[in-house]
């Protein structure tokens, strides 16, 4: 099994000495569940790719704080890219802007939710599960940290995460797409700091606070461990 991380955003500066980037800590998550294949990390953000995905069993598309509908150049150059992926029938796992792209790119719609803010922990109904999905509990809980959402699913795709702040929080299609809004590799460390840093800064204190209370207070609940079992399983197919 080899898998390439498209990585789509960079660590603030402060973080890179203590996690490294999102690809490592999506590897670390993996390697955690007993993921025992070869992974190979590409910066999407920075132009960054194979010179073919021939190789890769699967690829999985990290969170970015750049818009799935964004203009920019290398956005519109991923999107191209994971269009093609999904024709030539790859196996992708996407989250957070991943989950967003992957939507997008199979004509559902995204854009940015009138509900505003959502942060730190958050509590998601599973229903609709696939034979991989045997381990998740009825409800399961992750960290998120985004704005945007998947308002239309793709046509063919199952959602099988809902809240009713996120109505379509993760879908699949048969065996070869997996996304998740939420993200399994921001455990409580890594949000905290993030939220702290980020705090008034790009997001209002008003929506920060209280998801680091609540973090402060239901440190234990998080449960990225059963998502990348999950994850794993996906792999499997």
């Amino acid at each position: 099994m080899k898998l390439c991380i498209l990585d789509n955003d960079d660590l603030d500066p402060a973080a890179v000495p203590i996690w490294g980037s999102y690809a490592t800590m999506f590897e670390r998550l993996l390697r955690d569940a007993g993921f025992q294949g070869d992974v190979e990390a590409f910066s999407a953000r920075h132009g960054q790719y194979p010179d073919s995905f021939d190789a890769y069993d699967a690829v999985l598309l990290t969170g970015s704080r750049a818009d799935a509908f964004s203009k920019d150049p290398w956005v519109v150059d991923l999107c191209s890219r994971v269009s093609a992926l999904l024709e030539q029938k790859k196996r992708l796992i996407g989250v957070c802007f991943g989950h967003q792209l992957i939507a997008q790119a199979l004509g559902g719609h995204v854009e940015k939710s009138i509900k505003g803010w959502g942060l730190g922990l958050h509590t998601y109904e599973i229903n609709n599960k696939t034979d991989y999905m045997g381990n998740l509990p009825k409800e399961l809980t992750l960290n998120i940290c985004h704005q945007d959402q998947v308002l239309q699913v793709p046509e063919g795709a199952k959602v099988y995460a809902k809240s009713d702040f996120c109505e379509n929080a993760g879908f699949y299609i048969k065996d070869k797409v997996l996304t998740m809004q939420a993200h399994p590799e921001f455990l409580i460390d890594f949000i905290e700091a993030l939220l702290t840093a980020r705090r008034d800064l790009t997001i209002p204190k008003e929506f920060v606070d209280p998801a680091l209370l609540k973090l402060e207070a239901e440190s234990d609940s998080v449960q990225s461990s059963q998502f990348a079992e999950t994850i794993r399983q996906f792999f499997l197919r």
